[in-house]
């Protein structure tokens, strides 16, 4: 039986503030669906411990860090000694960058429709990448671009006449062993491009090239920073390592 049936509606404050605190469970409930809501508490904690080294890794290591400036982002999640990939959205509209990278850890943790959400369970085993994208150019066609250098996003119109768009970030197509070829026939298929991928259709591609600057950092690495941070009185993670692309 629900609060509200329970006691009236109106009268003293205590009623009020039960009142309240039923409202206030109901948005949560509906910002996080069941299935989430471990993110309202250990993990929460601890995302928002791992933005904070993050932060300070870039803060020393990235070229592209300020955080003044606002800056395209995605965030990775990958698990296991084999770093599978757990969890991977972004923007590529320009974020301050601490609310984006709260808003996007969150989200590439539970809103990826290609993975379950992320669960508590799992946090020991995670690895949290950050890429920071820069250099932003117009490729001549959808062969100007380096395997391992570029990050690509390509603009198609499929076969039902509606366009689609689809990105890899740089390290992707070196990390699976493709060539160009297979990385545009492989974003296609990721952008819902159904129909047979001929050279000519290729050619109606229009891409866009990026390079990035990635940190990651593990759960392991994580709770060793804030176990040093803990152990020296000191606010500031250690610089763990990073990655530029």
């Amino acid at each position: 039986m629900s609060i509200s049936n329970t006691i009236p509606t109106t009268g003293n404050k205590r009623t009020k503030h039960l009142e309240q605190h039923q409202n206030q469970n109901t948005r949560n409930t509906q910002r996080f669906p069941s299935g989430e809501r471990f993110l309202q508490t250990v993990f929460l904690l601890d995302v928002e411990g791992w933005i904070f080294s993050i932060l300070s890794a870039m803060q020393t290591t990235s070229k592209a860090y300020s955080k003044a400036r606002p800056i395209p982002l995605f965030v990775t999640w990958k698990t296991g000694r084999d770093k599978r990939l757990r969890g991977c959205i972004g923007t590529f509209s320009a974020m301050n960058l601490h609310s984006g990278l709260r808003e996007y850890t969150l989200t590439s943790a539970l809103k990826d429709s290609r993975f379950p959400p992320l669960t508590r369970e799992e946090l020991p085993k995670l690895f949290c990448s950050v890429s920071l994208l820069t250099n932003f150019e117009d490729a001549t066609d959808y062969l100007d671009w380096e395997v391992g250098i570029h990050g690509i996003r390509i603009e198609f119109i499929n076969e039902k006449g509606v366009k689609r768009t689809a990105t890899y970030l740089p390290e992707v197509a070196k990390e699976q062993d493709w060539d160009q070829i297979q990385t545009i026939d492989s974003l296609l298929r990721k952008g819902g491009f159904k129909a047979p991928i001929t050279n000519d259709f290729r050619k109606t591609i229009k891409l866009t090239r990026y390079r990035s600057e990635k940190v990651t950092i593990s759960y392991a690495e994580y709770m060793a920073s804030r176990q040093h941070c803990f152990q020296n009185g000191t606010l500031h993670a250690p610089p763990l390592y990073n990655h530029y692309s």
